[in-house]
């Protein structure tokens, strides 16, 4: 639930962002104003104390923190690729169907949808559904239930999408906060992919499985419009249901092969063996 909380004080910031633009209507202004809440989190940070179970590993000399060692074994490699994979729905809402929900507006027939709007109504579905994922996930006390009932709200609402309902402004930024809630399984799959690797990995496992997820937005971008549109001549809603569909495949199957970890002892080292 802690990691829950974090979160949803995260995605409050692009909710923040959107209200200081339109009272400030200077992009700059909003710029200075984050990177100066970002130097105070930074103080704050500095006063937090390290985990035992880390402390314990500094003292114990095997190789902690290291990027390369993630891929040093298959089997490890495979588990931190699943953690990736897991996450992709996240980004393929907000960076296909919301970033173009106006394009997709007007292939609806619908004229004035703002972008920026759009965005804000899906992080404050974000934020709900973060919350909601973590009290989800404890009352099961399952990490794999809570994902498996995300991913079927996400799948409801992209049919909503792209269906014949979503007919007005106030519809799209409607799904759009669904679309926000149903995605708003962010802080359970990066605690889950974290939760695949030994201590002497798991942070390491934990600050860049969210940037390779991010990451992969411009490849899925890559294939929305550079292949879709662009080389195939697709319009643009059979090339973001066409998206949504292997990005949901992907991601279904990979969440299959991930293993469960609500009750895993995390008291564990990865070895340092550079086996097959």
């Amino acid at each position: 639930i802690a990691a829950s909380v974090i979160a949803v004080v995260g995605v409050m910031g692009a909710i923040t962002a959107f209200f200081v633009y339109e009272a400030f209507q200077d992009w700059r202004l909003c710029f200075y104003i984050g990177g100066g809440m970002g130097l105070l989190l930074l103080v704050l940070r500095a006063n937090i104390m390290e985990s035992g179970m880390f402390a314990e590993v500094k003292e114990s000399g095997v190789t902690r923190g290291s990027f390369i060692f993630l891929f040093s074994k298959k089997e490890r490699a495979l588990r931190y690729l699943k953690g990736v994979l897991i996450g992709l729905p996240v980004w393929y809402a907000i960076g296909i169907l919301v970033t173009f929900s106006d394009k997709f507006g007007k292939e609806f027939g619908i004229e004035g949808v703002d972008p920026g709007k759009a965005i804000m109504f899906q992080y404050i579905g974000i934020a709900f559904g973060d919350l909601s994922a973590a009290l989800i996930s404890n009352y099961f006390k399952s990490r794999k239930k809570a994902l498996l009932i995300f991913y079927s709200l996400t799948m409801i609402f992209l049919f909503v999408f792209f269906s014949s309902w979503n007919n007005s402004t106030e519809r799209m930024y409607a799904v759009c906060g669904a679309l926000g809630f149903s995605t708003g399984f962010w802080a359970i799959f990066v605690t889950m992919g974290a939760e695949q690797f030994g201590t002497n990995l798991r942070g390491t496992a934990a600050t860049t499985i969210p940037n390779m997820v991010r990451g992969i937005l411009p490849l899925i971008n890559l294939m929305f419009l550079d292949l879709f549109q662009k080389s195939w001549g697709w319009d643009i809603i059979k090339s973001g249901i066409v998206t949504g569909v292997l990005v949901m495949s992907i991601t279904m199957i990979a969440y299959y092969f991930t293993e469960e970890t609500f009750h895993k002892d995390l008291n564990y080292l990865e070895p340092e063996e550079m086996l097959p």
